[in-house]
């Protein structure tokens, strides 16, 4: 199985710990996307602060992430999977699994970047701060830098399993499962039940909640109908739609009663 997540927009501090290793992050086939990215944003912060605050789309008040950005080179490196925070890693609580939980997640779940492309939650990378939405002005929008190299690589990380896709929309434009391995991917909204919307927080935290029970019983479901059946006898109230053709994923819809 692999999980498909968002970034958080915050992030933990860098701290102190060895700075980054472009080499040793997962998905190598990713590592020349990634060096004109990292490359393109240091050079960006570490010039005009309001041009990259412009480009980046930061308020006055998050002024001190061009300076942050401008030194991701030197900066700490922590694993991923401290780095992100926010919402869907909160109720996630990767910290707080049990050891086999956390090998599962380190086997599982792929984070997708803007400047990373996608890491694991055990790859040690920088805070930083370059959404998906961002157009870099030597590269364009990053959305369209990923497209390509995303197609090489993640079809071989998603192996011949499930894939569970539970990215926003601005980070689903860098790849698109498609034919056979879209086929055996579900996608995932979070519906309040009574009215059927879909609110922001409940949304995200439901997710996090999601694979956390999915890792903490060790499930492994095999594909999409799979899932539900997983999902469902986790406790989780599941609507499932299944594709009408082959080669396109599962649209599942988790309801839930009250928002928390």
């Amino acid at each position: 199985m692999l999980v498909l997540l968002p970034p958080s927009e915050g992030k933990a501090p860098s701290g102190r710990g060895t700075p980054l290793k472009p080499e040793s992050l997962s998905l190598p086939g990713l590592a020349t996307a990634r060096e004109a990215v990292l490359g393109e944003l240091v050079e960006l912060c570490a010039g005009d602060e309001e041009k990259a605050r412009e480009v980046l789309g930061l308020s006055e008040g998050l002024r001190g992430e061009v300076a942050k950005n401008a030194g991701l080179r030197t900066a700490g490196a922590r694993p991923a999977g401290e780095i992100y925070t926010g919402v869907l890693y909160d109720a996630l609580g990767l910290a707080s699994l049990d050891a086999a939980a956390k090998q599962r997640a380190a086997r599982s779940l792929l984070v997708f970047s803007g400047l990373w492309g996608a890491v694991r939650v055990t790859d040690r990378i920088p805070s930083y701060r370059c959404s998906m939405g961002v157009r870099l002005p030597g590269l364009g929008a990053l959305g369209g830098h990923w497209r390509a190299p995303m197609a090489d690589v993640l079809p071989e990380a998603a192996g011949d399993g499930l894939v569970l896709d539970l990215r926003s929309a601005a980070y689903a434009t860098a790849w698109k499962p498609k034919g056979e391995v879209a086929g055996r991917t579900a996608t995932v909204r979070v519906l309040h039940a009574p009215t059927r919307k879909v609110v922001s927080h409940f949304n995200k935290a439901t997710k996090g909640r999601i694979v956390r029970s999915l890792l903490t019983a060790g499930t492994v479901p095999s594909g999409p109908a799979d899932l539900v059946d997983a999902l469902r006898d986790l406790g989780h109230e599941v609507e499932a739609q299944a594709p009408e053709r082959a080669g396109r994923p599962w649209a599942l819809d988790v309801l839930v009663s009250e928002i928390h």
